[in-house]
């Protein structure tokens, strides 16, 4: 009698964690069918000008666009973060010709970043140094969900306004059609997961109020 009730009972419960696996891998689908319907598809023209600028490293045509609004007075200066090490603002100037006297008066650079946390933290700490209450933030299409869940949880209070930045591929194709393309969403979108569940954790300390750049005006 007892192995009959035992029996029962782990039936009934692995009823009950399949149910689970199913209604989670439904949330999980519809949660992406969202965050994909989200995703910018084209270029946007801004609304309104901001405080200051900032543009997020890691693709292509993310700084020169960066640049570009800066020089269209879109902001009074640009944060550049998650600059690799050995880049100077020398180099950014070889690639931006157009831009060099810009460059050498509003640009800041940070070093330190190695993530979209480390970009969000620099940010805040930029902003705050500089008392800036709005930010026009560049970064990829697909990135940029994750980027302003960060940059809101480290600035609550600023105004966020989005500039994405959409590669060739996603100009030409959809995201389904490319393997890679593919793998990049659903990578980001669980890396964006990952994010709003540690957010819950997480408490943005205090500033100190010293600058926090990494050799901002290095050349």
């Amino acid at each position: 009698m007892s192995s009959l009730k035992t029996a029962v009972q782990t039936r009934r419960l692995r009823a009950v964690v399949i149910r689970l696996a199913v209604l989670g891998a439904a949330v999980l689908a519809i949660g992406f069918a969202v965050f994909v319907w989200r995703l910018p598809s084209r270029q946007v023209a801004l609304d309104r000008d901001a405080d200051g600028i900032v543009v997020l490293t890691g693709g292509t045509s993310r700084v020169s666009d960066a640049l570009e609004l800066l020089a269209a007075h879109r902001g009074k200066r640009l944060l550049i973060t998650g600059v690799n090490s050995g880049t100077t603002t020398a180099d950014i100037a070889r690639e931006n010709p157009n831009y060099r006297s810009l460059l050498s008066c509003c640009v800041d650079l940070d070093y330190s970043a190695i993530n979209t946390f480390g970009n969000a933290t620099q940010a805040r700490l930029w902003a705050n140094d500089h008392g800036f209450g709005s930010l026009v933030v560049v970064t990829s299409a697909y990135h940029m969900p994750r980027a302003l869940a960060e940059l809101e949880h480290q600035l609550p209070h600023a105004a966020l306004i989005p500039f994405p930045v959409l590669s060739d591929r996603l100009r030409i194709e959809p995201w389904w059609s490319n393997g890679d393309t593919t793998k990049l969403v659903v990578s980001e979108y669980l890396k964006f997961l990952f994010a709003k569940v540690r957010m819950r954790f997480d408490s943005v300390p205090a500033d100190s109020g010293t600058n926090r750049l990494s050799d901002a005006n290095r050349s």
